[in-house]
């Protein structure tokens, strides 16, 4: 059985899904789903059961899970970058990922995690996929720490030999409608053109960048999900790799990229960075590839404007779900 930890949000239904069309249904998903509307994802995916996540845990803690594990893709976290509750990010992305990544170590379960980007930081030290360097990153906000806190305990307790942990950049594409403020630029973006005609980016303060300028790597979902689930059977494989397209674009391709599937002209209007944003704003990220193509990923990365016009008219225009 294939254990899929948030397995109903963004990354994680994507992966079902792709297990699915694999031919793969022997899966339990777990996951919070609440008020907001992430059980839409799940509607069109194939699995053998769904436990709540506080269910789960208690299994693993009292070795009662009734199902046999072979593979725990652990994707839940509390994913917000602007999260101020310090104890809620450290419970739901720190304890919780060590007491899983225990377990599987003990029982020998193939344990594959969400690591992020944002423990990069500022990127001054470079966002080099090296589990052996990880001490010196300073990750910016709460969110990125409680994730290189993790990353920090496995090399600590020797357990990168056997566990793969994924640093995702900037991805996009369906199945992050429910979201909120937390969805990519590209799904806040569609909605600012197809409602106002134009769209909005914050303007650089940083001497080095003019505005629009600053540099992202954006990753399509389904390229994520290719290189999250590489690792799947390769347990001969461990240890941190960055999930990107190696390739760093500015905002404005971005939203270049959005004007030109929806057939509209360009037109962007820049707005001053949030006071709160201003030491916490990444001007430059890009991802690090050449340790997973060592490791053996050999498929091709959807370019940007390949990835923006699948997602914006094969799923935003309609709204489309992957797997409907």
């Amino acid at each position: 059985m294939i254990v899929v930890t948030g397995g109903a949000g963004f990354i994680g239904s994507a992966i079902v899904w792709k297990l699915n069309q694999l031919g793969e249904s022997n899966i339990i998903i777990v996951d919070e789903l609440g008020t907001e509307e992430k059980w839409k994802n799940l509607v069109p995916l194939k699995l053998h059961d769904f436990v709540h996540k506080d269910e789960f845990i208690r299994m693993i803690l009292g070795q009662t899970v009734p199902f046999k594990i072979s593979v725990i893709i652990h994707m839940g976290a509390n994913s917000s970058t602007t999260e101020k509750n310090a104890d809620l990010l450290f419970s739901s992305n720190y304890l919780y990922t060590k007491t899983l990544a225990e377990y599987s170590l003990e029982k020998n379960i193939r344990f594959i995690y969400a690591s992020s980007a944002a423990t990069y930081g500022d990127g001054s030290l470079g966002f080099n996929d090296d589990e052996n360097n990880l001490e010196p990153l300073r990750p910016m906000n709460m969110y990125g720490y409680s994730k290189q806190m993790f990353d920090v305990w496995a090399k600590k307790n020797n357990a990168f030999g056997k566990i793969v942990g994924l640093k995702y950049f900037n991805v996009y594409g369906p199945n992050e409608y429910h979201k909120g403020n937390m969805r990519s630029v590209v799904h806040k973006a569609y909605e600012q053109i197809r409602d106002s005609g134009k769209v909005k980016l914050f303007k650089s303060k940083n001497s080095r960048y003019k505005d629009g300028q600053q540099l992202r790597d954006f990753i399509f979902i389904k390229d994520a999900v290719d290189m999250t689930l590489f690792f799947l059977d390769k347990k001969n494989i461990g240890g941190l790799f960055n999930v990107g397209t190696g390739k760093a674009r500015t905002w404005n391709d971005l939203v270049t990229s959005i004007f030109n599937s929806m057939n509209k002209p360009i037109k962007i209007e820049y707005i001053d960075l949030p006071d709160e944003l201003e030491n916490k704003y990444q001007y430059f990220t890009e991802a690090k590839i050449d340790k997973i193509k060592t490791a053996g990923y050999k498929k091709v990365i959807t370019s940007l404007e390949d990835g923006v016009t699948e997602y914006v008219k094969n799923y935003l225009m309609g709204k489309q779900y992957l797997g409907e």
